[in-house]
């Protein structure tokens, strides 16, 4: 057993405090405060300092690590003071001291970028499920599938905040983490164990072929495998269809004629696969719509007819958006949309009619499949989703000749992009009485 193996082990077991919680009640943070102070101010040295201390501890002989995670734990557990709910303490601290143990374990055992991440999200799901269910017969308030979908939720964003972060931010992980699932559970999520074991399945599998196919990079592959999940369980199939219509159409048009569209200097990063902040600026909006979907009290409301068209049309933006890019991307004497002009490829703001011919037809993949799949979609409503993503198509080359780069980067212009084509979307739909 290697030395980071013993130290994550030691983490599981402090942080295995937790389930303590639901009996503690407002005093759940009692134990990890008393653990952030010894370390913080009286674990100096001897067996206990070299089984925790992490390599920057020892320069100043303080367990600064093991003080943040308990600190931050502490932090958490006095939400529950005001309402949080003890399983979901139990449950989030678990998930992030197992899964960095399994995470641990795997990179002793194997190299590669994947692995390590795999073995994070399992160890995560597996250890803030079981937290959730062992204190249930004492809180009595979360199935089994709810914990699950939790678990898993916060195994993926614990998983994609690491990536970004530096391995000392773990508190930070470990108070964000912990405040969305509380946000999530208020949603009142209704599903059953063999739902979620199908959505699970279903998003393992697509994280795993988009990484084999080239088409994301890990932190992409963890954001698109969280935003299918949530998609999955709180819209349904016929949701996720349209979104993994997206992550497929549009990662394997990135690969169209790359290394054409990289000697012209228009073709994604790391060989065309695509990162977490591309899938997060071209889904963001969607996910928000997703959750307004689900938060929604009364279905025979106007509400969630709103959120679908707000959803569809941020959808077929991005196809569209992506579309346009990727295919026009490789055809010569592209003009800036602003002013018609001619501009050298890959000027922001250009466009050329094949790309928007593609665009079109990436909003019209998105906007058809919603007449068999949703009974409430009429041929008036597809067409109005699919004119919502050519609307937030055009948005996008606007912003891109006028503020790209200078305020706004990529990411932020595909976001207010999407948000163009959801709105005008639900415009529409509006305008012609549907809702």
């Amino acid at each position: 057993m290697t030395g980071e193996v013993r130290r994550a082990g030691a983490f599981a077991l402090v942080g295995s405090l937790s389930l303590a919680a639901p009996f503690l009640g407002p005093a759940a943070f009692v134990p990890f405060a008393a653990v952030g102070l010894l370390a913080a101010l009286v674990i100096d040295g001897g067996p206990v300092f070299d089984l925790f201390a992490r390599p920057g501890d020892r320069e100043d002989n303080t367990l600064y690590g093991l003080a943040g995670f308990s600190l931050a734990a502490t932090g958490l557990a006095l939400l529950v003071i005001v309402g949080f709910p003890p399983e979901l303490f139990a449950g989030t601290v678990c998930l992030l001291a197992g899964g960095n143990l399994l995470q641990q374990v795997v990179i002793a055992r194997r190299s590669g970028d994947m692995a390590p991440a795999a073995g994070f999200v399992a160890g995560g799901f597996l250890a803030g499920t079981a937290a959730q269910l062992l204190v249930t017969p004492v809180s009595l308030s979360v199935a089994p599938a709810s914990a699950a979908f939790l678990a898993a939720c916060g195994a993926l964003i614990a998983s994609l905040l690491r990536s970004v972060l530096y391995e000392r931010d773990d508190p930070l992980v470990l108070l964000s983490v912990g405040l969305v699932l509380w946000v999530i559970a208020d949603l009142g999520v209704e599903t059953t164990p063999v739902e979620i074991a199908a959505a699970i399945a279903v998003t393992a599998l697509l994280g795993y072929v988009s990484y084999a196919l080239g088409t994301a990079s890990i932190p992409g592959m963890v954001t698109g495998m969280l935003l299918a999940l949530v998609t999955i369980v709180l819209g349904g199939y016929g949701w996720f269809v349209l979104l993994i219509a997206f992550f497929a159409i549009g990662g394997l048009s990135s690969k169209f004629r790359y290394e054409r569209k990289r000697s012209r200097g228009v073709a994604e990063d790391n060989d065309g696969a695509r990162g977490s902040g591309n899938v997060l600026g071209n889904s963001a909006v969607a996910l928000v719509a997703v959750l307004g979907y689900a938060a929604t009290p009364d279905p025979l409301s106007v509400a969630p007819g709103v959120f679908f068209f707000a959803f569809a049309g941020a959808v077929a933006t991005a196809m569209a958006d992506t579309l346009s890019s990727e295919i026009g991307g490789v055809y010569d004497t592209p003009r800036l949309v602003t002013t018609g002009e001619r501009v050298p490829p890959g000027t922001d703001g250009a466009i050329t009619w094949q790309g928007e011919l593609a665009g079109i037809a990436g909003a019209l993949a998105v906007a058809g499949p919603t007449l068999v799949l949703f009974e409430t979609i009429t041929l008036s409503g597809a067409v109005l989703i699919a004119l919502g993503g050519v609307a937030g198509m055009t948005a996008d080359s606007l912003l891109g000749a006028t503020v790209e780069n200078r305020w706004l980067d990529n990411q932020g212009v595909n976001f207010l992009a999407t948000l163009a084509g959801a709105l005008a979307a639900v415009a529409l739909a509006a305008l012609a009485g549907l809702f």
